[in-house]
């Protein structure tokens, strides 16, 4: 009886452990959980940049630094111009020999750098805005700024473009789904412990504490991807004397024709676009409107990164029993939906409560979407061409993500100055109607998405239920 009783215990834990850890399934032989964990240390790195540059750097630029929240937006979407090009990378990636038979690692390693170079220059750059430098030459700060910004953005896009594409090369088809909902719940993790220690370090605010924190974000970047690269390619693995790709041109052209895909980024690009407006606003909002602290609106970023990790949990079962991918990505939507108007009555009613459940259902929302759209993004990925795919949606994601950012800050400063003047008459006449102003754009944004998205959820139906909205006419 004693050997059976432990050997009963054994049997236990085998059963209880998939079933405790959300994303255990993931791992195959092909790639085991600890192989796959090390390989989405490439997302927590970018996670950790995400927080330095939306969250902290841009709430310092526009509170303690008076600087214009639409130049400040201006800098955040400047990766705008390298997003584009996100796609190219991942046909380049599909693409590409180099001399020791890599495919992905190169661009990973490169963008690391370039990652790197931007945070090193970023301190410097908001020394000079504070005036820190008197005797620096005119416009100095702005140019050093929006180099930094823009070196930080395109080592990031390349860092997660050939990361993502690495990964599907290496998971099974079958475990695929549940790789992508592990390597995004990485994302929030670095998203929540950055903001976590950022918020915890930064109690007091002082300038020099926040060099460190931008400097320690360099070096921690660059250990993260060399740790993520290290022998997850195999060398030699691909043959010099294959087939040529076609033109970047015809490849791209070939994967716009298919009706779905299409739509498919159509819907990317206007959930994309509703759910980043806000991306520079949440904690200038609550900083200014609700009164909250430098760490209090940082933690915020955490909530909203929480939020997102705990409906990845829910998510990554709803998958496993097979739920369609454009499905879980419209509840995403709708959530966001829910999330949105929570904030938008915090102000007035002065909660700042409703404030944070409004973050963390957007946050909930916001990951549902994106995870949803880039497995249905991978499944359309065949015979090597992950880069490509993964770029197109990485391209269109991020694309509308910087033009969202730039015009909602707009937006925001454009509208605030016209309420605080009178010009929208006395019952507007409130600071807050400037972020309350975007929020509304970005719920009508939201709900085209679910008219774009319904007739793919409807194609991918596979139980008897219908969605709602998501089943209008496309």
């Amino acid at each position: 009886m004693s050997d059976e009783r432990p050997r009963s215990m054994v049997e236990l834990w085998r059963s209880l452990g998939p079933k405790a850890l959300p994303f255990a399934d993931a791992a195959s032989d092909a790639l085991p959980l600890g192989r796959l964990l090390r390989l989405s240390l490439f997302q927590v790195s970018v996670g950790l940049v995400l927080v330095l540059l939306n969250g902290t750097i841009n709430r310092v630029m526009i509170v303690e630094l008076g600087i214009p929240a639409w130049m400040v937006a201006g800098l955040v979407a400047l990766p705008i111009l390298f997003a584009p090009a996100r796609a190219l990378i991942g046909y380049r990636s599909d693409a590409y020999r180099s001399a020791l038979g890599w495919r992905r690692v190169p661009f990973l390693w490169l963008g690391s750098l370039i990652q790197f170079g931007g945070l090193a220059i970023l301190p410097f750059a908001l020394m000079l805005l504070s005036g820190g430098a008197s005797n620096a030459p005119e416009h100095l700060g702005e140019i050093a700024a929006a180099s930094a910004f823009l070196l930080i953005g395109v080592g990031m896009h390349t860092v997660q473009t050939a990361g993502l594409a690495l990964a599907t090369d290496i998971a099974p088809e079958d475990t695929r789904p549940r790789v992508v909902a592990l390597l995004y719940v990485m994302l929030l993790v670095g998203m929540v412990g950055a903001s976590l220690f950022f918020g915890a370090f930064l109690d007091p605010f002082g300038y020099e504490r926040l060099v460190q924190v931008i400097q320690g974000a360099a070096v921690i970047t660059l250990l993260c991807n060399l740790v993520a690269l290290w022998k997850q390619e195999q060398r030699g693995q691909y043959p010099k004397d294959a087939p040529k790709e076609p033109p970047f041109r015809e490849a791209l052209g070939a994967l716009l024709r298919e009706r779905r895909t299409s739509r498919l980024l159509w819907a990317v690009g206007l959930g994309g676009a509703g759910f980043s407006m806000q991306d520079i606003l949440l904690e200038p909002y609550g900083g200014e409107m609700l009164g909250m602290s430098v760490a209090g609106t940082t933690v915020l970023t955490a909530m909203m990164a929480g939020g997102t990790l705990v409906g990845l949990f829910i998510a990554s079962r709803q998958i496993g029993k097979g739920m369609d991918a454009h499905r879980l990505a419209a509840f995403g939507v709708l959530l966001g939906i829910f999330g949105f108007s929570a904030v938008i009555f915090a102000a007035p009613l002065r909660s700042v409560l409703l404030f944070q459940a409004g973050t963390t259902l957007i946050g909930f929302g916001g990951g549902w979407f994106s995870v949803g759209t880039l497995i249905a993004s991978m499944a359309a990925s065949e015979g090597g061409k992950s880069g490509v795919v993964i770029g197109a949606w990485g391209a269109v994601q991020a694309t509308v993500a910087g033009l969202g950012i730039a015009l909602g800050g707009a937006l925001r400063d454009a509208i605030q100055t016209l309420a605080v003047g009178g010009e929208l008459g006395p019952g507007l006449a409130e600071a807050y109607v400037g972020y309350s102003f975007v929020y509304h754009v970005e719920i009508a944004l939201l709900f085209g998405t679910l008219v774009a998205i319904g007739p793919l959820v409807r194609a991918g139906e596979r139980g008897p239920t219908r969605f709602g909205l998501a089943e209008l006419p496309g």
